[in-house]
C-alpha cells in the first residue's frame, strides 16, 4: 500500500508558561512506495518516532494530511487504519504464553473483521512460522531471549495482516550479534510479506543495510531522501555526510582558489567549477590512497589492522579531529615514518559552504 504524507507538521505546546512551542515535525512531505521498506534515520529527538505516531494515529498532525492509497486517514482512529506497530520496548504480556500474546489482537476484532477460534489459531501459527518461533508458542516471555521476544512482537503486529508495518527502533535493546541477525530477519519478513514498512532507527548502518529508501531527518526537517548508496555517495549537506558512514567522514577546513582545493598549505585536488573561498571539506575514509609523492601530507599516528583492511590514523592542522583512512591490507605503510602522504579519490571528496553546510558541486 502506498502511503502519502502531505506537508505534515506536528507542534507540541510548551509545558512552561511563556515557553516556546516544540516543532517535532516540520512540513514533512513524502510518498512511501507500495511494498518497500523505508528507513527513517536521524539522531535522537529529530522527530522520527513522531512521524511514526502520526502515521499510525497515536498523534494527530497540527497540519497536513496522511493518505493510504489515496484515502485520507488523517482523522481515523488507530484501530481503523490497518497498521501494525512494533515498539522499542516489546510490550509483551508476561503472564501470557507466546501463542496468547500473538492471539490477543485478533480477539479484539469486531464486526465483519471478527474471526472464528480456528481462523485465529491458524493466523497465529502462520505468523509464528513467518518469524520462525513455531516451537516457542507455549513459552512465556520471561523464558525467552531478547531476540526471541522481538520476534514475538513482530508476529503480533503481523497477525492482523496490516496494510502498513511500523517499527520504532526495534533492535536497540539487543546485543550486536542479535541486532545483525534480527535486522536480516526483518528484511526477509518484509520481502516475503511485501508489506509497506517504515523502520525507525538512529543507527545509520542498520538503515543503510536493509532499506530500499532512507529518509534522513534533523530537528523535524527532512534533509535528504534516496537510495542508501546514493545518499552516502552524494550527500546534500555536511550534516548528512557526517551522519552516514562508519568510520565517519573526515572533516577539514579548506580553501578553494583558482579551481584548486587547499588544505592548509597543501594543494590537494583540482576542483574545477567550485567558487573561490573558505569551505568545509569532507573526505570519506576510503577516499585516501597511500602515495609517497601524494599532495596531502599528514602526521602519522599509527595503524590498526582490520583483517582485509588497514585503518591508518594521522593528523593534519586543517582537520577537525584525527584522520582515519581505510586502505587495503596489501598497501605498504612505513610505520617508522613521522609523516604519511596521500593522494585523494575525487569522488570521495565533498565540499560544503561554511555557513549553511550546503554541498558545493564541482566537476
Amino acid at each position: 500500500m502506498k502511503v502519502t504524507l502531505e506537508h505534515l507538521t506536528k507542534i507540541f505546546p510548551s509545558r512552561k508558561k511563556g515557553g516556546a512551542d516544540v516543532v517535532a515535525v516540520s512540513d514533512f512531505a513524502f510518498e512511501l512506495p507500495d511494498g518497500k521498506l523505508i528507513g527513517l534515520l536521524g539522531p535522537s529527538g529529530c522527530g522520527k518516532s513522531t512521524v511514526l505516531n502520526l502515521i499510525c494515529g497515536l498523534e494527530k498532525p497540527t497540519s497536513g494530511k496522511i493518505l493510504f492509497d489515496g484515502e485520507d486517514v488523517t482523522d481515523l482512529p488507530p484501530e481503523r487504519r490497518g497498521v501494525g506497530m512494533v515498539f522499542q520496548q516489546y510490550a509483551l504480556y508476561p503472564h501470557m504464553t507466546v501463542r496468547q500474546n500473538i492471539l490477543f489482537p485478533l480477539e479484539n476484532l469486531r464486526g465483519a473483521e471478527k474471526l472464528t477460534k480456528d481462523e485465529m489459531l491458524a493466523r497465529v501459527e502462520k505468523a509464528a512460522a513467518l518469524v520462525q518461533i513455531s516451537e516457542l508458542l507455549d513459552r512465556k516471555p520471561g523464558e525467552m531471549s531478547g531476540g526471541q521476544q522481538q520476534r514475538v512482537a513482530i508476529a503480533r503486529a503481523l497477525v492482523k495482516t496490516p496494510r502498513v508495518l511500523l517499527l520504532d527502533e526495534p533492535l536497540s535493546n539487543l546485543d550486536a550479534r542479535l541486532r545483525l541477525q534480527t535486522r536480516e530477519e526483518i528484511r526477509r519478513i518484509q520481502r516475503e510479506t511485501a508489506i509497506t514498512t517504515v523502520f525507525v532507527t538512529h543507527d545509520q548502518e542498520e538503515a543503510m543495510s536493509i532499506s530500499d529508501l532512507i529518509v534522513v531527518m534533523r530537528d523535524g526537517v527532512v534533509q535528504q531522501i534516496g537510495h542508501p548508496q546514493e545518499v552516502y555517495d552524494s550527500p546534500v549537506n555536511l550534516f548528512v555526510a557526517k551522519f552516514l558512514g562508519t568510520p565517519p567522514i573526515n572533516v577539514f577546513d579548506g580553501r578553494v582558489a583558482d579551481g584548486t582545493l587547499y588544505l592548509g598549505g597543501d594543494a590537494v585536488l583540482p576542483v574545477p567549477g567550485a567558487p573561490d573561498g573558505e569551505v568545509s571539506v569532507g573526505i570519506r575514509p576510503e577516499g585516501f590512497l597511500p602515495d609517497g609523492e601524494g599532495p596531502l601530507r599528514c602526521r602519522f599516528l599509527g595503524v590498526n589492522v582490520m583483517g582485509r583492511d588497514l585503518s591508518v590514523l594521522s593528523s593534519h592542522p586543517a582537520a577537525a579531529a584525527d584522520i582515519r583512512a581505510i586502505i587495503t591490507s596489501e598497501s605498504r605503510i612505513d610505520t617508522a615514518a613521522e609523516t604519511v602522504r596521500f593522494s585523494l579519490k575525487k569522488n570521495k571528496v565533498f565540499l560544503f559552504r561554511k555557513e549553511s553546510g550546503e554541498r558545493i558541486l564541482f566537476s
